[in-house]
């Protein structure tokens, strides 16, 4: 039997003033991929929006910055609906660690879990990705995903700010990352 890593990249409400404060963020897109730990591969992959219900209109600034628009959002459904979903994708793939590019996406799930009164989907174990490319590279610079592709003479494939591009670009470069450090 395989095991995965679970690389999950989120996007969520969000302003550039205190419209939409940090603490009342929403997640309004899962993103996720499972990286096959045998081969190297995809093996499935993951995307819903979600509804928000604190700040439901999105600000211009979420939409320029992610592409999502209000439509996508006003006809998902909403957060209990898809973390439910979400968890029967997660669990049949048995054997998985969930991952991320920092620790932004894992305190959201936290922060949303609690405020819908959802059991957090995850185990214990967290890959902070972006903590892991500084490491592999022995540097101490923090690098965003476009940065680290660049680094690695790679190109970002999709569109930045969408959970389902970034998790398939993080799992990328983990790949990369991963299929090195065998090699050395």
């Amino acid at each position: 039997m395989s095991s995965y890593f679970l690389i999950v990249d989120l996007e969520a409400t969000c302003s550039n003033d205190d419209s939409v404060p940090r603490g009342e963020m929403e997640i309004i897109e899962i993103g996720a991929v499972m990286l096959n730990r045998s081969t190297w591969e995809i093996d499935s992959e993951y995307q819903k929006f979600i509804k928000p219900v604190r700040h439901p209109n999105l600000t211009q600034f979420c939409t320029e910055l992610t592409t999502i628009t209000q439509q996508n959002i006003d006809t998902a459904l909403t957060f209990p609906e898809v973390i439910a979903n979400f968890k029967e994708w997660i669990d049949s793939y048995p054997k998985n660690i969930f991952c991320s590019w920092g620790n932004y996406d894992k305190n959201q799930f936290i922060q949303d879990c609690a405020f819908h009164n959802f059991a957090y989907p995850f185990g214990s174990e967290h890959r902070n990705i972006k903590k892991e490319f500084s490491s592999y590279l022995g540097s101490k610079k923090k690098f965003g995903i476009t940065q680290a592709l660049k680094h690695l003479a790679l190109k970002f494939e999709g569109i930045h700010h969408r959970g389902i591009d970034d998790a398939r670009n993080i799992a990328t470069i983990y790949k990369y990352m991963n299929q090195n450090k065998a090699k050395n």
